[in-house]
């Protein structure tokens, strides 16, 4: 954040506010940590806060503090509407386009409220009277230490608030192998250690919290893995029927594309899920190196995100989907070997 919009933070912030906190459709350990961080940073300064998540989240992320106050659209439609029309501030977290939060864009859109953009993806929209932009942040929840100590205020950084901020940076890094990881981002998740993050329990309640029938679905997603050398590629296809068969629960399918990249000499995995309620298929790119997955996903399937980790989508059948993707890498053949 440059120095006019630091000033702007601060007047803003320096009366009384009604805020609503938003993270994107479907939110992950980033979205949910950084505006749960930011949640108890603007409480403890005395101003309304509320958050509106657009649908539910996975179970391995509702334990984090406050979580209990966070308002699902779909199922406390009454009280999120009424708080969003309410608001004289909104903050969007982990999306810089209204499109990604699906039913709530429409109200986005038509709100009065003045609006703060906290993102680190990349082609940023201009919605927002302070923009808070940098792709080469690890993670919105690093974005958001940067933020409180931006108006110098780390000294107020709560254990709740540093569990929130690690388990967000430590979700969006991989752990911390990601090329986005710096030292910066050490520094950083020592010192939300020294404030109170207790990183193994962190740890031990993303990613071994494992119900039988997810590990049972990782098999049946790794069997169904194609691994295509000359490309350097893997992907994995996850049908409706199979996402039922193993009674697939809302974030049991997070981490699976990165099983492609463990084998050695793939750089670019891809997973397809199908959804059939929503009509689509759902697409996760993951790429190691210079091969950007965000142009690809932004060139061939609705999507975009970062140059490793990308999203899309697809509106025809998952085979079809599949065979169009594998049409496609031929013309990425020299880049993919390079």
């Amino acid at each position: 954040m440059n120095s006019a919009n630091i000033k702007a933070v601060e007047e803003l912030l320096s009366v009384p506010q009604r805020i609503v906190i938003i993270p994107h459709k479907n939110p992950d350990g980033d979205a949910i940590g950084s505006t749960l961080a930011l949640w108890h940073y603007l409480k403890n300064r005395g101003h309304e806060a509320v958050i509106v998540s657009p649908n539910d989240y996975p179970k391995f992320l509702k334990w984090m503090p406050g979580n209990e106050h966070i308002l699902n659209f779909e199922t406390k439609n009454s009280q999120a509407l009424a708080a969003m029309q309410e608001a004289t501030l909104i903050f969007t977290l982990d999306f810089n386009h209204f499109g990604r939060t699906g039913q709530l864009e429409p109200i986005l859109e038509a709100s009065n409220a003045r609006f703060i953009m906290i993102d680190h993806h990349q082609a940023p929209s201009n919605y927002a009277e302070v923009t808070y932009s940098d792709v080469e942040m690890s993670s919105t929840c690093e974005m958001v230490y940067n933020f409180i100590e931006f108006l110098g205020d780390t000294s107020t950084i709560t254990p709740e608030m540093a569990n929130c901020i690690y388990t967000g940076i430590m979700t969006d890094t991989g752990s911390f192998k990601f090329s986005s990881t710096t030292s910066r981002t050490h520094q950083v998740v020592a010192n939300l250690i020294d404030k109170g993050a207790k990183n193994t329990e962190i740890h031990n309640s993303i990613y071994d919290t494992n119900s039988p029938s997810r590990l049972h679905l990782l098999g049946c997603a790794l069997k169904n893995m194609v691994i295509l050398e000359e490309y350097r590629t893997a992907y994995i296809t996850l049908s409706q029927e199979e996402l039922d068969t193993y009674n697939y629960k809302k974030g049991d399918t997070e981490g699976f594309v990165n099983y492609g990249l463990t084998l050695e000499g793939i750089r670019f995995a891809v997973i397809f899920i199908e959804n059939k309620e929503e009509g689509i298929i759902k697409i996760s790119f993951r790429s190691e190196g210079d091969f950007s997955v965000n142009q690809f996903a932004r060139k061939h399937f609705n999507g975009g995100g970062h140059d490793n980790a990308a999203g899309g989508r697809s509106d025809v059948s998952i085979e079809e989907t599949a065979k169009y993707f594998v049409s496609l890498l031929e013309d990425y053949k020299e880049n993919l070997n390079a």
